[in-house]
This record gives C-alpha cells, sequence and structure tokens, in this order.
C-alpha cells in the first residue's frame, strides 16, 4: 500500500490579496511520478513552492508523511540567466544540496557529506566534471549538476519545474530517462511542472490539472479519458458521467 509523502487539504494561497491558488486538495504517494500541468499563471509554481515551505498558506494544510521532512525535498528550480554563469566549480555547486544536512554551527562539509555529493556525481554521470566551471558547461550538463545537487537534499521525492525548458529535443530526452531512472530504481518520487505534456507524461503514472484550483487529479489513463472525452464535445464536468 502506498504511504502518502505530502497531502494537501484545501489549500488556498494569496499574495496582496490576490489568489493564486484556492481549495486545492490532493496528495503524492511514494513512488509516484506526478506531473502537473496548467496554463501560466494557473498556479502551479506556487503549489510547488508551497510544498517546500517558501510560500505561506492563507488557508487548509500541507502535511508530510511517511517520515519525509520538509528540508530533505529535493528542489530543481527555473534556472535564472545570472544563475547560468554562477562562478563555482560543479562540486561546489553539488555540495551546496547538501547544507540543509549541517549540524547546527558547523560551517563546513564534512566526509559523509563530501562522499553524497560524489555518488549523486557518480549517479547523473558528472563525476569526471567535478572541477569544471559551472559556467562553463552545456545547458544540458547545467541541469545535471542541479539534479545531483537536489539530491544531495533527498533519497525521497523531487520537486521539478519546467526542467527541460531550453534545452534541445536530444537533451531532453536524456533528462527524462535520467528522471526515470531515478524513479523506477531508486525508488525517488517525483513531482514536476511542465508544459512538455508528451514527453513529461511519458513515464508519469499521474497528472495534475491545475486552474487556481484543481480541474483534474487521477492517472494517466483516467486523463487520456478526460481529454478523449473532451475531444467528442463533453465538457471538463461531465468527465466522470462518460465511464
Amino acid at each position: 500500500m502506498s504511504m502518502a509523502l505530502i497531502t494537501l487539504q484545501d489549500v488556498t494561497i494569496a499574495f496582496e490579496g490576490v489568489v493564486a491558488v484556492e481549495h486545492v486538495s490532493f496528495q503524492l504517494d511514494r513512488g509516484d511520478y506526478m506531473v502537473i500541468i496548467g496554463e501560466n499563471g494557473s498556479g502551479k509554481s506556487t503549489l510547488v513552492r508551497a510544498m517546500l515551505g517558501l510560500v505561506h498558506v492563507k488557508s487548509g494544510s500541507i502535511r508530510y508523511g511517511d517520515g519525509l521532512k520538509r528540508n530533505q525535498i529535493g528542489y530543481l528550480p527555473q534556472q535564472t540567466a545570472a544563475q547560468r554563469d554562477f562562478p563555482a566549480s560543479v562540486q561546489e555547486v553539488v555540495l551546496s544540496g547538501c547544507a540543509s544536512r549541517l549540524r547546527p554551527l558547523h560551517f563546513f562539509y564534512n566526509q559523509p557529506l563530501l562522499a553524497r555529493a560524489r555518488e549523486k556525481m557518480e549517479m547523473l554521470d558528472i563525476a569526471g566534471l567535478k572541477d569544471k566551471s559551472y559556467r562553463t558547461l552545456s545547458g544540458g550538463q547545467q541541469q545535471r549538476v542541479l539534479l545531483a545537487r537536489a539530491l544531495c537534499a533527498t533519497d525521497s521525492l523531487l520537486l521539478l519545474d519546467e526542467p527541460v525548458t531550453g534545452l534541445d529535443p536530444g537533451t531532453t530526452k536524456e533528462f527524462y530517462a535520467l528522471i526515470r531512472r531515478l524513479n523506477r530504481e531508486h525508488g525517488v518520487s517525483i513531482a514536476m511542472v511542465s508544459h512538455d505534456l508528451r514527453g513529461a507524461m511519458t513515464d508519469a503514472n499521474k497528472v495534475l490539472v491545475v486552474d487556481k484550483g484543481v480541474d483534474f487529479c487521477g492517472s494517466i489513463a483516467d486523463y487520456n479519458k478526460l481529454c478523449h472525452a473532451h475531444r467528442r464535445g463533453y465538457k471538463w464536468e461531465d468527465f466522470w458521467k462518460v465511464f
């Protein structure tokens, strides 16, 4: 039986009185690979940031389960131009993902944390780049570095926000293969915000459709039935009537 890692119950989030998402309820179970989709401004990234505890919830609740703690979630945000040009070595960038594991008042990475960073770099085939400058890498290599950094924070859950934006088709395919391997072989649960529906959904088992609220949350098979019904002229709210 699957265990819920994160449960959102009737969550509403507002910024300066403007509602970003409202009455959102869903859960992410251990082993899930969930794709979060919706139009620009629909609240996808806001939900991800809420799950990380980076934004305040106006009402409702976000609960962590099955031993997961909020600071044990790996996060791969959208990159800015400034971040792509960050003057640090690959190892330094990856190691920064271990910051949440530092003991209080300890400011240097100990051998177990150095070993963890090395393990994640080897897992993603970038150990040979560890002394390279991050800013000199290709877009695909940079995403692998940031993914290794995110994995340093977690063994359970990765939250990815538009991770293939700006990547060429070949590199995008390689990135999806990495995520599939992490999910299926290493047991890492995935929640991915994406506009690349075809590519992102190939390996997913769940989809969450957001338009400030939840339009749909369920299996890929049920989502495909919904889309088929919609093409036949049914309204989205009539989805369940076509079964």
